[in-house]
């Protein structure tokens, strides 16, 4: 069913209240008032049908994987989003504070080689994860995505943890980046209370997200282009900077990297960073949440996975490598900020303030604010949807799959909005503890979500060739390959491995107690065992398999009845561009 037959059905109503369509020769009243239709947009839309009959076996603790398939594959979600807003998602998704204030944590704790090296590594891990996520999204760009692909092609059980995980992470970094977005005004002198700033920011997002997928994608489209402004503006003043042309002038070069040095803290600050950066990229994967709500997938999200790898290259190596050659290691600003997103403490202002450059610091913290608010708008639409998506497959309580005319999951939208209200405890002597607290129970989540993409590729690959299918059938190919996956795979156990270390043992943990040291380790690797229990708890009491190659879904939630057909076209299209066409087309 295409959007205009939803839009007619949702705009045609009996005139007793009922929500389904009208019958034949019953009158229907076009000229609602504006109260009228707003109001009747937040009822069910009477052709969905979120939830399956039958997701569990008929003791109701047997799991039904084709249950669990047809409901991802049918959810009514408003396919609203073009290209252009992938494409920008991509670009700028998830450059946020990891970048623009996170790195200067990492870049007192490790040098800037360190910054360099760990995050060309988690780039080259992210670039394969994501290649890895667009092959199977564009083949099946079903609600959930990645949790949904761990049901289907690793274990149900750990499609439920992953799922939870997955939305516990986003539910808590809402009230956390809207305490973020008011200490960037504390930047300014200003009298305001900051729960004005709460409510303002909260209220934002969630007008934003009431428009549904197409305000969300407006949205991030405004604010990736700010941001991806901003980071190429400030390559190039750092390249003028670096070569003396700030007010104080004087060629700077790699004087850095001698005194006080490249590196910091050994390996272990090497690890540090390594779990720093890996964390920076959070929200690269919201690409393939949205292939479920966007217009052609087939088309549009091929090109955004494929400018992922840009973002990765430019955006973080170039500019990162840029800071380190304008700020030293041993800057005391670096450690003097209050939180992860305090402007005061991010190595691009300070590389501004240290040039003399009046005025562009406040500008930057404007942007600093700007991406803190693209988080918090990511947060409420990636827990919404896959929160919805859990409900699909019977995981989560039937409720948060409500999706109204407007193919919006609003129940899960008012639950993720909801702890948005959290933020109001921004005030309280305990909040750092209880966001502390609540950050970890999810702190790993992109690491287990980034490791399940990489092993659900590789076990569709194994059963795709198993069930007697070949790699031309594909509308679109991993450029990695499984070799690809199984190098993203190894990646993310290493960054696992290293956040034990560093989490079980930090930089300068001989003056710690011994209190303190559990406290850090338990604040790093909490997420793992409140994992490892929901997986085991589910698999026992619902019985779950492993998915077997000879028995997986390959099938269920093709958008595209002719794809065979239309990817011999699109190929023969391909084969008569230039040159010049084909290798651009490749990279970008």
């Amino acid at each position: 069913m295409d959007d205009a037959e939803k839009s007619f059905k949702a705009d045609n109503y009996s005139p007793n209240g009922s929500t389904d369509s009208p019958e034949y020769g019953e009158q229907v009243d076009h000229n609602r008032s504006w109260s009228t239709r707003f109001v009747d947009s937040f009822k069910r839309d009477p052709n969905a049908h979120a939830t399956p009959k039958g997701a569990v076996g008929a003791d109701g603790r047997v799991f039904d994987v084709e249950g669990a398939a047809a409901g991802t594959a049918s959810s009514p979600l408003h396919r609203s989003l073009k290209g252009r807003h992938l494409q920008m998602i991509a670009i700028g998704g998830s450059i946020g504070t990891g970048l623009f204030v996170g790195s200067g944590s990492a870049l007192a704790t490790g040098g800037p080689a360190s910054v360099v090296i760990c995050f060309i590594l988690i780039g080259i891990m992210l670039y394969c994860t994501v290649q890895a996520l667009g092959e199977m999204a564009v083949l099946f760009p079903v609600a959930g995505s990645f949790s949904a692909y761990s049901t289907r092609f690793l274990d149900p059980a750990w499609g439920f943890a992953m799922g939870w995980n997955y939305a516990m992470q986003w539910l808590v970094v809402l009230p956390l980046e809207i305490v973020a977005a008011t200490l960037t005004i504390d930047f300014w002198p200003n009298t305001i209370n900051s729960d004005a700033w709460v409510a303002i920011f909260l209220l934002l997002i969630v007008v934003i997200n009431l428009f549904g997928v197409k305000g969300y994608g407006e949205a991030e489209f405004v604010f990736a282009i700010i941001k991806v402004v901003a980071v190429i503006g400030y390559i190039i003043l750092g390249i003028i900077l670096n070569c003396g042309g700030g007010e104080t002038g004087g060629y700077i070069g790699a004087r850095y990297y001698y005194k006080p040095g490249a590196f910091h803290n050994g390996f272990k600050g090497l690890c540090s960073v390594f779990v720093t950066a890996a964390f920076a990229f959070a929200g690269t994967e919201l690409v393939g949440l949205a292939a479920a709500e966007t217009a052609n997938p087939r088309k549009s999200l091929p090109t955004a996975v494929k400018q992922v790898f840009w973002r990765i290259a430019l955006f973080y190596v170039v500019a990162l490598t840029i800071v380190g050659l304008l700020v030293p290691y041993d800057n005391p600003k670096l450690l003097n900020g209050t939180s992860s997103a305090d402007a005061k403490a991010s190595p691009f202002v300070i590389s501004i303030q240290n040039a003399g450059i009046e005025g562009l610091p406040a500008v930057f913290n404007v942007v600093i604010m700007i991406a803190v608010l693209s988080v918090g708008n990511s947060s409420i639409y990636g827990s919404s949807r896959t929160l919805a998506a859990l409900a699909d497959q019977n995981q989560a309580p039937k409720i948060l799959g409500y999706i109204d005319r407007h193919g919006r999951p609003i129940v899960s939208i008012g639950v993720a909005s909801a702890f948005g209200l959290l933020a109001f405890f921004a005030g309280s002597s305990a909040r750092t503890a209880a966001f502390n607290w609540m950050l970890a129970l999810s702190g790993l989540s992109s690491i287990f979500t980034w490791g399940s993409i990489c092993l659900a590729h590789i076990r569709f690959r194994a059963a795709w060739r198993k069930q007697g299918h070949t790699l031309d059938e594909l509308a679109f190919r991993s450029q990695p390959g499984v070799i690809g996956s199984w190098i993203g795979f190894i990646f993310n156990c290493l960054v696992l491995i290293a956040q034990f270390w560093t989490g079980a043992w930090p930089v300068g943990y001989g003056s710690m107690t011994a209190g303190a040291q559990v406290e850090s380790f338990f604040e790093a690797y909490l997420a793992a065992p409140i994992v490892l229990i929901s997986y085991v708890a589910y698999k026992i009491w619902f019985k779950t398999p492993f998915m077997r190659t000879h028995n997986m879904d390959l099938h269920t939630g093709i958008r595209d009845l002719n794809v065979a057909e239309l990817i011999a076209e699109e190929r023969a299209e391909r084969a008569a561009w230039p040159k010049w066409k084909k290798a651009y087309r490749y990279l970008c």
